[in-house]
């Protein structure tokens, strides 16, 4: 161990566990990116976690927050120390009059839905998977597809976060209230979320039916009834075949029916086609037959052949199968744009460069579907996070171009492909998912998009982490954070490597001032343990974690 974290470590209660492990190998879901943290925690309660945050700012390290890794980008890679929270995963209190709840932060949407069923409750709506944590799913907007409900972070009413200084702040939306809008989104930059408290829904059953229909009939309902006729309804188009699958659900009393199995949901079937996307990285024009063959299998070769239906938990019938590694690049763009949109992504697809006015060639470019489309409705929420990416006038569509990367492998119409979506996105006012696979040209014009609330994050930002405890590459590439502190905790990307898993990437990163610390400290080996973990609610005391406390320990530092 560093003989600087051995030195800091004994000055502080022993009683309290630091639940560190060295050599660890830390990966996204989708794989597409590996980092090896220099120390990888686990703390179990809000003390282990201070200890945590205060060890790392006497050794000058930057600390990051990691959950289930689902974001298929580099946002939680590093080279320094990460923390863990799964193990900080209570149910602290639930109300079941006002169904007001109050979480640890690092329990998994997946548990916290176990958790609430047997209290009767449930999240009004969840995302396509639930393994990542509460509080990761929140920093980055996650959303399900109903113009019923919004983005996650809408239900939630109060949080608690540790600052760089070791402080617990409170913060909602009377109290503490720009914190909270920033906390709602926080991209893990602010400090660790230690508590979650939310509204949730009674507990619910959903009867869901999907069918296979024609994209033009799609897009001449998309005004009426596409949207309108059940709670939850969200779309797969498929380019080549001209069509799309529809699944729609609304809540239900009925007895509980298991879905029928599917083609790629057998054993069989999900191995067919994977080893045909494999296939199709060496021989990609072979894309629009396999699309037609494993979708057929799937959904029908007609329409009506093969419906489906079935009645389940509303935690369990929301979820989707992702099936394969896949990098995702997610934008939202108000709902009644969104006809123009796929009929212009639709006409560079086939090779029709003037309906799509999109200046990137398509010649010689086959792509993975189905494109996921989504939709929520936040207009009336409030109060709305700083980066809520959704539209504030009316209902929001996202469209999410996924494209797998069968056996890990990177497919090779990656970036002409996203380099023209992203373009036509950029033209129609949407605005990227924080969590996925979006390029360095849009992250340079993501301050553009956002305005005052981006400046107010930032603040926000600043004033809660000033030594950059909780920055990182990427939110130097993405965020408009001005320059960056001299003898800063921020990290730095130095280099990315091959890995052997498939095209991975080993990211690597460098904390600038952690040598130098080593030394300063020897000079300031008497800085006192620190008190326990103390909260504050008020927006006054919020100024002075913030701007004094925060001060006064880097003195002692």
């Amino acid at each position: 161990m560093d003989a600087t974290l051995t030195k800091e470590l004994a000055k502080l209660d022993p009683s309290i566990p630091f639940r560190a492990q060295k050599r660890h190998l830390h990966h996204t879901w989708a794989k597409t990116y590996f980092s090896r943290p220099e120390i990888y925690v686990q703390p179990h309660s809000v003390a282990e976690i201070q200890k945590v945050v205060t060890l790392a700012r006497r050794c000058h390290r930057r600390l990051v927050t990691v959950g289930a890794g689902h974001s298929p980008s580099d946002l939680t890679c590093t080279s320094s120390w990460m923390i863990n929270l799964d193990n900080f995963n209570r149910i602290l209190e639930v109300d079941k009059n006002t169904r007001l709840v109050t979480c640890e932060s690092g329990i998994s949407v997946h548990d916290l839905g176990i958790e609430l069923s047997k209290h009767g409750l449930s999240l009004p709506n969840i995302g396509s998977i639930d393994n990542q944590s509460i509080a990761g799913a929140l920093g980055t907007a996650t959303h399900g597809s109903s113009l019923w409900h919004g983005i996650l972070p809408n239900i939630v009413t109060g949080l608690a976060l540790m600052l760089a200084n070791g402080q617990v702040v409170r913060c909602s939306k009377t109290s503490n209230p720009d914190l909270f809008r920033a906390a709602l989104v926080s991209l893990g930059a602010l400090g660790v979320i230690t508590e979650v408290t939310f509204k949730a829904d009674q507990d619910f059953k959903i009867e869901w039916e999907q069918t296979l229909q024609p994209l033009p009939r799609i897009l001449e309902n998309w005004d009426t009834s596409l949207w309108t006729t059940a709670e939850f309804t969200r779309v797969w188009w498929m380019p080549y075949l001209n069509s799309a699958v529809v699944w729609r659900a609304n809540k239900t009393d009925k007895p509980l029916r298991d879905p029928p199995s599917s083609f790629y949901g057998e054993k069989f079937g999900f191995h067919l086609y994977h080893t045909l996307l494999w296939v199709s990285n060496y021989f990609p024009s072979l894309l629009p037959l396999i699309e037609w063959g494993i979708f057929g299998l799937q959904y029908g070769f007609k329409e009506g052949s093969k419906n489906s239906s079935a009645i389940q938990p509303g935690r369990q019938g929301l979820l989707m199968n992702c099936l394969y590694s896949q990098f995702v690049n997610e934008w939202a763009l108000p709902l009644e744009k969104g006809p123009e949109a796929i009929e212009r992504l639709s006409a560079w697809l086939h090779g029709d460069e003037t309906r799509a006015r999109i200046p990137v060639s398509s010649k010689g470019i086959y792509v993975h579907s189905p494109v996921e489309v989504r939709v929520a409705d936040t207009s009336k929420a409030e109060p709305r996070p700083f980066l809520d990416n959704t539209s504030p006038k009316g209902p929001t569509l996202f469209l999410n171009a996924t494209l797998y990367r069968p056996y890990n492998r990177d497919p090779p119409c990656r970036k002409r492909y996203y380099e023209a979506f992203e373009y036509l996105m950029r033209e129609m006012g949407a605005r990227p998912h924080w969590a996925k696979n979006f390029t360095d040209q849009s992250a340079e014009i993501i301050p553009n998009m956002y305005g005052e609330d981006m400046e107010r994050w930032v603040k926000v930002r600043n004033e809660s982490d000033p030594s950059g405890m909780f920055l990182g590459a990427w939110h130097r590439r993405c965020l408009p954070l001005g320059t960056a502190i001299k003898g800063s905790l921020e990290e730095t990307k130095i280099g990315e490597r091959s890995t052997v898993v498939g095209d991975g990437r080993e990211w690597l990163g460098h904390v600038s001032g952690a040598n130098a610390y080593s030394q300063l400290h020897e000079e300031k080996s008497s800085e006192s343990t620190p008190s326990p973990p103390m909260t504050a609610a008020s927006e006054e005391s919020f100024d002075y974690l913030a701007k004094g406390e925060a001060s006064v320990y880097a003195s002692k530092d």
